[in-house]
Parts: structure tokens; sequence; C-alpha cells
């Protein structure tokens, strides 16, 4: 076996120096469902834009998705397909001119969508964009955008939460507000999807609580301010435009950019207004070809693939003196954060520093790609000043975003309000709150050990084992949150522990070894269901994947004295695996939103396989 790692490591190599861009970084697709490209042809139609190749290829990836029942999933096995999915994509084959209400395949789509009690049953996300679009009316307990005008010092107010739940959240408030919609002639009519049918969404809580909690708020402000409605308005107009990355986009998530746009028309804002021009030039340029169709990406993944692949590549021994490396960090230092942006109200006093997902993300940091970042410059900073200064200005920045339980959150300190959870949206907590989570604690922990030399006698470090070791499951599991989903937090989380200094024979890492052990597949691999993210239980996938496959190998590499049979079986899988074409390959392993939201990472294939077998040869084969 020895020589067999050694030769799928150097396998890896070459494809992932062949694939390296000529500024440094790798830029793989970041896809997910078919939402963004729904939306987007969507929104091509809506402003009348003519980019007919975009539109046609967009429309293709769409229609390939379909299954055969007629219903859009977004994952392979999501039982009984998705009805907000199927309604989007039937929406958007329609509005492109792909397909005719006629179509068979349209016709099963139709059918399930009325089976399922229409349009009205459709998620919040959805019914909003079928009420920007005039297809269906607003839903009965928008957030008033009175809410922008809540002053810090109230119990709820906007910065309680997260701030890619508020760069949604502010335009949806805006739109609205004034009950916009727009719809030109030449848009479908999706009336008889819902005709006949019960008219009430989804059961919605109480909102008089919130409603009297914003009226409280808008009372405490000076009488100059009351006129609410007008002002709040305005300040969620000047809370968007200061939020424009320089490639026109909000925040640099084309979901977001979307909403925007529509807000934008809400207040007046021609189609042809320069900050719409470049907003939609701006999500032209997130397009990524998958195979011979198009796909828009939410946002690049950029830095995190370039990070991630530059540290993998220096794991299985490419010195730092390599071209491919010091391209890599040249990158990546031209794309540290120079910028304050809203994580700086919970971190008063501390200097950006950190590093964003996207290329194009200059002012939303997170701790995940800061850490993957670090680690890429680890080994090359001992000798070069600039790069010393940099990771000492990044550095500080993660240990400021330690949330005060402890753990780590991936984007904003603190944002743990209780009374978020009862916001009325659908799945609030998960969507508008950033907690500590077992993934980002983990990974930075291991970051922290293995990388900063910081261990168990540090505070930080002592405060984040015992978060994991508080919120380990009764089975022995972690959760994860940006991944699929206790394979993901199990590894992140084990790893973690024993960088910070933790005996492999400590209860809760032996437990957690056990759990993995018992999850294995008879192939030696390992694979998890998206299910589990949505049930928030283990739900076995059927079959083994290279990432969450390669994931196992590293946590059980990382708690080891010697391999046993299961690490050996785990290797051997991953060996095997590079030869592989089939759908493990594409099955989406992130995770973003709990039931909405999963994500295929082009880069995956490459990057976990690559660092596994890497770390299990260092320790067991150097």
């Amino acid at each position: 076996m020895p020589l067999r790692v050694n030769s799928e490591l150097e396998r890896l190599t070459a494809v992932l120096q062949r694939e390296q861009q000529a500024d440094g970084s790798w830029r793989y697709c970041f896809e997910s469902g078919p939402l963004t490209d729904a939306y987007a042809i969507i929104l091509l139609r809506t402003l009348n834009i003519p980019n007919e190749p975009l539109i046609s290829g967009l429309a293709k990836r769409i229609a390939s998705r379909q299954a055969p029942d007629g219903t859009w999933k977004l994952y392979p096995d999501e039982r009984d397909g998705n009805l907000s999915a199927t309604i989007e994509s039937y929406f958007a084959l329609l509005a492109a001119g792909a397909a005719a209400p006629s179509d068979e395949r349209l016709q099963a789509a139709r059918r399930f969508i009325r089976a399922k009690g229409g349009l009205a049953q459709a998620n919040l996300g959805t019914r909003v964009m079928l009420a920007l679009t005039g297809q269906h009316p607003w839903p009965p307990f928008p957030i008033p955008a009175e809410f922008m005008l809540v002053p810090p010092f109230f119990p709820l107010h906007l910065f309680d939460l997260v701030g890619f739940a508020r760069v949604h959240l502010v335009p949806i408030m805006v739109a609205a507000a004034r009950t916009f919609a727009v719809r030109p002639r030449q848009m479908p009519d999706l009336s008889d999807l819902s005709r006949g049918l019960p008219s009430a969404g989804p059961e919605q809580p109480d909102l008089i609580w919130f409603h009297e909690l914003i009226d409280s708020g808008i009372r405490s402000l000076p009488s100059f301010l009351r006129p609410a409605r007008e002002l709040g308005l305005r300040e969620a107009e000047r809370f968007l435009l200061d939020r424009l990355e320089p490639d026109g986009t909000l925040y640099s998530f084309f979901t977001a950019t979307f909403l925007m746009i529509f807000a934008l028309l809400a207040l007046g804002y021609r189609p042809d207004h320069p900050v719409i021009i470049r907003a939609v030039r701006g999500i032209e340029r997130l397009v990524c070809p998958v195979g011979d169709v198009l796909h828009m990406q939410n946002s690049t993944s950029t830095i995190w693939d370039t990070a991630l692949l530059s540290h993998a590549l220096q794991t299985a021994g490419m010195p730092v003196s390599h071209s491919v490396i010091q391209q890599a960090t040249r990158y990546l230092l031209s794309r540290q954060h120079n910028r304050y942006g809203d994580w700086a109200r919970r971190s008063p006093g501390v200097p950006p520093g950190g590093w964003g997902f996207s290329d194009i993300n200059t002012i939303n940091p997170d701790v995940d790609d800061t850490t993957a970042a670090l680690r890429a410059l680890h080994r090359a900073g001992s000798g070069d000043p600039a790069i010393r200064q940099a990771w000492d200005r990044g550095l500080r920045w993660l240990l400021s975003m330690q949330n005060s339980d402890g753990g780590w959150p991936a984007f904003e300190r603190n944002t743990a309000n209780p009374l978020v959870k009862l916001l009325p949206a659908g799945g609030a907590e998960a969507a508008f709150t950033d907690p500590s989570t077992a993934d980002l604690t983990g990974r930075t922990l291991e970051f922290l050990g293995n990388h900063a030399g910081m261990t168990l006698q540090h505070p930080a470090v002592r405060r984040g084992v015992d978060w994991l070791l508080r919120h380990q499951e009764a089975n022995g599991s972690w959760h994860g949150r940006w991944g699929i989903s206790y394979l993901y937090g199990t590894w992140a989380a084990l790893s973690g522990l024993i960088a910070a200094g933790v005996s492999p024979d400590h209860p809760a890492i032996q437990k957690g070894v056990s759990w993995l052990r018992s999850v294995q597949n008879r192939d030696g691999g390992w694979g998890e269901s998206c299910q589990s993210d949505v049930l928030k239980r283990y739900v076995p996938l059927g079959a083994s994947t290279p990432s969450q496959t390669a994931w196992a190998v590293d946590a059980l590499t990382a708690v080891s004295r010697k391999p046993g049979p299961e690490l050996e079986a785990g290797v051997r899988f991953l060996l095997a695996a590079g030869k592989r074409r089939d759908w493990t390959l594409s099955y989406p392993t992130g995770a973003a939103l709990p039931g909405g939201f999963y994500i295929h990472y082009h880069s995956y294939r490459y990057i976990w396989p690559l660092l596994a077998l890497a770390q299990y040869r260092n320790k067991f084969q150097p």
C-alpha cells in the first residue's frame, strides 16, 4: 500500500498543477440546485435583457435535472420531489421559452405542484419571488420596513441577525412595504397552478408581539423620526448600497443581488440605472460551465478552493519554493481583507485580517476561509516578513471571532439572540443566526493546535474544547452545519480535539471513533445523505462518497496510534475512488441552508482525498 498511496498523491498533484489558473488560484464550480439558474432566467426576462446564450444554457441545465416523475430535487435522494424547486424550474423553463405548457415533462411538473397544494404551499423564499414577479399575492407576514429603525439597544434589532440573513431580508422588506410586483407581458402566467386550490400558505405564527416590539422601538426614537415607513425605506436603501462589492453584487451573493434589484425597482430605480446594470453584469460573471450546460453560482468558491488546495499540496510534499505554491500564496495575500465590515460591530477594536469565501468578497470574511488561508500561508510565513504580517493579522481576527460560549461561528460572533427564532419566517433560527458549530469550532482548534502552536494551555483553546465536549451527540457524533452532516462535524471535532492536545484515550474521542466505525460501509467508505441535515439525525446515503470518506479517514488518522482495519479499508476506498466516474462524485456534500440549499463542490474530489491520504502517509508511512 505505501507505493499505491504515493502514486495516487502524485496523480492528484499532477491534475492540480494543470488546473491552476495563471493568477495562482483554482476556480472550480460551486454547484447547487436549480434555484439560481431559474432566478437568473426570471430576472433577465423581467428586465428584458437579451442574453439568449446564457438563458439557453441555464434552461438546458434545469431541464437536464428534472426527475422522471416530473419533479425537481435539491439532492438526488430527496423524497417525493421538492415543491419549491419544481415551481421555480417550471416557471423558468416557460420564461426561457425552452418548453411549452403542453409539453409532457411540464405537465408532469404541473400535476405534482397542484397535488402538493399549488403555489401557496411553497417555501417563503419561493413565494417572495412569485410575489415580486406578479404570480402570487405577497405573503401576509412581511417584516415591516420600520424594523430598519429599531435602535441597537432594543431587545431585537436588525444587527441581531447575521450578515447573510440581513442582505436577503432587507430587500424583501423594501419590496413588501411597497407590495411591489413587476410582470412584463412576455412572462408566463402561473395562475393555473393554484386555480381552485386553497389560497392560504403554510400556517404562520402570531405576529402581534413582533409588531408591538417594533412599535415600541419606534416610539423610543425622537419625534422627528416618527414617520417611520419612508424613513425605514431610505435606511434600507442606504444599507443595500453600502454593502455592494466592487463588481456590483450585494455581499457577493447572487440571491441577495437578485432581491436587491427588485428592491431598487420598488424604490423607483429604472431598469437601466447604473447600479442595476452593474449588478446584472456582476451576476453574469458568476456563471460557470458544467459539461455542455451553464450554471449560475450563488457565489464563487475561489478563496476556499485555493487555500485548501495549497495546504493539501504542501501536506502532500510540495515545497513552499515550488512555483505552484508561490503563485497560490501571492493570490491569497492579495485577497486578505482590508475593509471593515458588519463583523466589526461585535468585534470593536479589531483590525480587518480575515478572508472571505469568494474572490469578489471584500467585506464579509469568515472563520473557515480564514483558517484555510492561514494554513496555506503557515510554512511560507517563517521566512517572509510580509507573509508573517498577514498571518498575524489573520490570527488576531480569528481569535476575536470566538463566541462567548467558547465555540466559533462562521461570520459574526454572538448572533444568538433567542428572540430571533421567533421571527415570522420558517426556519428563522437556521436562516438568521450564526451560532457556534462543531465543524467551525473543530476546524479552528485543528488550525490553532497544528499550525499556530496553541494547545489546552491557551484560554481560547480550552474554551473551544469545552464547547465541543458539551455538544457531542449521545451516539458519539457531532453535527456539522456547513457540510453533510454528522460525518463532517465528527471529523472536524475529533481532529480539532486531538490537535488541541486532548488524549486519544479521552472518552469523548473514543465514543466518536466508535460512531465512525459503526457507520462505515462495506466497501470501506462512508456516505451520508443530505436528509441528515433536514431531519437532524444521521441518515446513511447507501453508498460511499470520496469527500465524506476522506473526512472519516482523516479523523481516524488523527486519533489512531497505528492504522486499524477500518482506517486501512477507508484508504483502499480512496485509492480506488480516483478512477470512479459515477454519481457519488457529484453528490452534494456541502450545506448552506437546512432543507433549502446544498452544494456540490467540484473541488472536493481533489481536496479531501489528497489531504487525507497525505496525512495518512505522513503519519504512518513517513
